[in-house]
């Protein structure tokens, strides 16, 4: 028996069938976690991250682009490390062909750590620092200049000395925004890259590639989750046109590689992976056929995507009440692991699962209810007014599709801990036993096996980083010239 979901609208559906397999492996890995004790009472939140899920995802991106580009095109599909900064993910991502995209000196730090070279490393940020550029050209990382000041620094760099970092400019093809306006990046006024209809942004754009031959990328994104996949092509027509033009007034094939960013979205609500990898090439291919022709190089960062559906947040539920006569879990997971969901459920509602204490799918008729978090604000709600098997005490409830941008980027509210992560396999064969290492545990019918991603933060290091070490910083004399003084 499969999990129940309720969706995120108000009202359960019934599984829907697609990527069936996600959802069995999900089911197993949910019920192996509690027998195997990473849930439990001393445990009470632990975020899963389904392997077989992740390669299923990078397999598909490549095949995708595969299937539209030229024989021999050079294709580099960069992970968006903002998406789950996790040095085992994407160290997974990049044995199965996959770079990374960073945006900062932490995540360049994740992305080497995780054993990407540099030359399938692409750096993008629209505040990046001199270091960060030096460091970035001694390299030979692939950077995207984000203006024209950020140009400048760059002339100067490269002036100091060669490098074997290919160069770009991140323009704005200001083709507007779609339903989440945080995450639209090609609106009139948006802060990343040059503006290119602002009025003589073009003829700028085109000079500074005539002016410099080591110019030879241009880089678009025109948002992500909210941004139909017809407004990320016309983005990316823009920019192909763009290119085509920079090429001809050149006289040559200055421009050889074009990276179209990311941004897919996500279905969240219900298992079914839509829209495809698949289907957004084959669209891509039909409105910008020249992209495809072995002329250009492609770059991807896709962030989201690849691992939003492959990712659950398990909480137990410690008290379960009624307020108004409509009943209340209160669980382990709210604002701390899924922020935006807290603070924005219209843009982001997420499906609730239910599973008892035993980490089997609950049982029972459907019941309206709340699932709460655990932090100290009335708005720390995952979930208002679901139609979910009644959630009772020491049950659990599973929050699906949070493998990007929830269990990874914790929010310290109340001091709360961060979760720890597992990465599972399961042996959907019916042969496996759980015989490795972090395994013991049958899940349908075969085993589950666990390995740890991160581990859960201690209440040590909670201190540690809020300055326990400098315990008595503020209580002494604060004197010009003594050692810690502003």
């Amino acid at each position: 028996m499969e999990a129940r979901v309720s969706d995120g609208r108000d009202i359960s559906g019934e599984f829907d069938g697609s990527d069936a397999g996600r959802a069995v492996r999900r089911d197993g890995a949910v019920r192996a976690a509690v027998e195997q004790g990473l849930l439990g009472p001393g445990t009470p939140i632990v975020g899963l991250l389904d392997v077989a899920g992740i390669r299923e995802s990078a397999a598909a991106l490549r095949a995708a682009f595969d299937a539209v580009t030229a024989p021999g095109t050079p294709v580099l599909h960069a992970f968006a490390v903002k998406a789950t900064p996790l040095v085992p993910v994407v160290r997974l991502l990049h044995e199965e062909g996959i770079g990374a995209e960073v945006a900062s000196p932490g995540e360049l730090a994740l992305a080497r750590a995780a054993g990407v070279p540099a030359e399938r490393t692409v750096l993008d940020s629209p505040a990046k620092t001199p270091d960060e550029l030096r460091e970035a050209l001694a390299l030979g990382i692939a950077v995207n200049a984000d203006n024209p000041q950020e140009l400048e620094r760059l002339d100067a760099l490269m002036a100091e000395g060669t490098s074997a970092s290919p160069v770009g400019i991140r323009v704005n093809p200001q083709v507007g925004g779609g339903s989440i306006e945080a995450l639209s990046t090609a609106t009139a006024t948006s802060k990343f890259g040059v503006a290119l209809r602002d009025e003589g942004t073009r003829e700028w754009v085109v000079r500074a590639y005539l002016d410099r031959p080591w110019l030879t990328r241009l880089h678009a994104h025109t948002g992500s989750q909210g941004i139909p996949p017809a407004l990320m092509t016309e983005g990316v027509r823009e920019t192909y046109a763009l290119a085509e033009e920079i090429n001809e007034r050149a006289g040559r094939r200055q421009v050889d590689t074009l990276d179209i960013g990311g941004g897919l979205p996500v279905n969240f609500a219900s298992d079914e992976t839509t829209p495809t990898y698949a289907e957004y090439a084959r669209v891509l291919r039909e409105a910008v056929p020249g992209l495809f022709d072995g002329r250009y190089g492609l770059v991807t960062e896709f962030g989201r995507s690849l691992l939003a559906k492959h990712g659950t947040i398990v909480a137990r539920v410690e008290y379960a009440k009624s307020a108004g006569d409509r009943p209340i879990a209160v669980t382990h997971a709210g604002v701390q692991v899924a922020t935006r969901t807290v603070y924005a459920p219209g843009s982001w509602p997420l499906r609730v699962a239910a599973y008892d204490g035993k980490g089997q799918p609950k049982e029972g008729p459907d019941v309206v209810q709340d699932v709460a978090g655990p932090a100290c604000f009335a708005g720390d709600l995952l979930a208002v007014g679901r139609a979910l098997p009644l959630l009772e005490q020491g049950d659990y409830a599973a929050v699906l599709d949070t493998g990007a941008y929830y269990f990874a980027h914790h929010y310290a509210y109340n001091s709360l801990a961060r979760p720890a992560v597992h990465g599972f396999t399961v042996d959907e064969t019916g042969t496996g036993t759980g015989t490795e290492a972090g395994a013991g545990t049958e899940a349908g019918a075969g085993g589950v096996a666990f390995a740890t991603v991160r581990t859960a933060q201690t209440v040590a290091e909670i201190v540690a980083e809020a300055g326990g070490e400098h315990a008595d910083a503020l209580t002494g004399e604060l004197r010009p010239g003594r050692a810690g003084a502003v």
